[in-house]
């Protein structure tokens, strides 16, 4: 099943720190920061989540050609296409001890710019979730008419437009539907904006209350089991993702929404959005600390052979540390074709964290490693090959932030594909 995510991104940061004190001019905190942790927002959110739930997920949505979009596409780890904007939205939340201190909001200026690639992927897919965020991504002609074509659950925003008529599903929370729909009632929320939108079902999502499901006929009023959450930021993420493929699975309207609550149960319970961000390696971090050198490089690593483990102890020489950026399988299946990989991201991750040579692996889900370059930041990128480092894309990616690219020689006579075809 192929899902595709389709609506506005944004770049989310938690400002994490301590409060001591009060500003001596003001009865406000002094916030003394600790760290800072970027991450997607919006539509690239819940692509995230859709792809660690191990869905073949595409994120199609539109980024700014400057440091914040460039920030926000070196996090986006699924396959993505993206349109133009003017300046992609920063939500910058001020924490401590797990609470929101307050957020500041900038940018999200412009009219997101559609293009026919963007329309291409959305028609290719099984099924589709329409992620409004209000800053106009869904408001295009061209991707409504587009939109009416293939099976779409739609979570909407006030600022947003109606869903586009025939959607699957429509996820409003209580006071979204409350504005749609002019009643705080969720069971009459929930017929009368069916009515108006003309939608297949509309589930009104209470928080701790459950849900309330409208699909014809009577509500269904679906519980919620009691979580702690004190930051529920993405639980509404949460719901509609999993309701989303829980529908493109087969299952009943029913038992999708009570697999989304369950769901977005189990995803604050979890810890929340601090549980989806995609940590730095101690590794790495234990490196930067004492000053040392990270360096890093990628493939698939399929099939290991000497080629590889050679390549893998030249660039371990050349730092404190090395971590091997690691193609997932389907990311292999997209650039290597049918019967591909050989062996699966789970045994390829085990047999590279077994070489001495080796400090860690991540596994990314792209065509190209530029994305998790962008979060790890080596000081240095190797490559094996016969080329120079001058024609290679992420030359220019790590040069951002100061780092270097390194090819080191080449094994002839030592390749995955070389020892396959010799097998066949």
């Amino acid at each position: 099943m192929k899902l595709v995510v389709v609506g506005d991104s944004l770049l989310d940061v938690d400002v994490e720190g301590t409060v001591s004190r009060l500003c001596p001019d003001a009865p406000a905190p002094v916030l003394d920061v600790t760290a800072e942790h970027p991450r997607p927002g919006g539509a690239a959110l819940a692509a995230a989540m859709a792809a660690r739930d191990g869905v073949d997920v595409t994120l199609v949505s539109a980024l700014s050609a400057d440091e914040t979009g460039e920030r926000l596409r070196s996090l986006v780890e699924v396959p993505a296409m993206f349109g133009h904007v003017d300046s992609v939205p920063v939500k910058t939340r001020l924490r401590c001890g797990g609470t929101s201190l307050a957020r500041l909001d900038r940018g999200g200026s412009g009219r997101p710019r559609v293009t026919d690639d963007m329309l291409d992927a959305v028609l290719s897919a099984d099924f589709v979730l329409a992620s409004d965020y209000g800053r106009g991504l869904l408001r295009d002609d061209r991707l409504r008419r587009v939109l009416t074509r293939v099976p779409v659950v739609w979570d909407p925003h006030p600022r947003g437009p109606a869903p586009v008529p025939g959607a699957r599903l429509v996820t409003p929370n209580l006071p979204e539907a409350t504005a749609f729909g002019g009643t705080d009632d969720p069971d009459e929320a929930a017929r009368v904006l069916r009515e108006r939108w003309r939608a297949r079902a509309v589930v009104v999502t209470l928080g701790s209350g459950g849900a309330v499901l409208h699909s014809g006929g009577t509500p269904v009023a679906v519980p919620a089991a009691p979580v702690p959450a004190a930051d529920p930021c993405g639980a509404g993420d949460r719901f509609a993702v999993a309701a989303a493929v829980l529908l493109a699975g087969g299952a009943a309207y029913d038992e999708a929404i009570s697999g989304a609550v369950a769901s977005a149960g189990e995803f604050l319970r979890g810890g929340g959005i601090s549980g989806l961000r995609a940590p730095v390696p101690s590794t790495v971090e234990e490196v930067r600390r004492r000053g040392g050198t990270v360096v890093a490089t990628g493939g698939c690593f399929d099939v290991l052979h000497p080629g590889h483990v050679r390549m893998l102890a030249a660039a371990r020489a050349l730092g404190d540390c090395l971590v091997v950026c690691l193609n997932s399988d389907q990311s292999v299946r997209r650039l290597k074709g049918g019967g591909r990989p050989v062996n699966h991201q789970d045994e390829r991750v085990e047999v590279l964290r077994a070489l001495e040579s080796v400090d860690d692996v991540v596994v990314f889900g792209e065509d190209t490693p530029s994305a998790v370059l962008g979060r790890l930041r080596p000081d240095v990128w190797v490559k094996g090959g016969d080329y120079t480092a001058e024609l290679l894309p992420e030359t220019e990616v790590v040069r951002r932030w100061g780092g270097r690219t390194v090819v080191v020689p080449y094994h002839r006579g030592h390749s995955t594909t070389e020892i396959l075809s010799r097998r066949a």
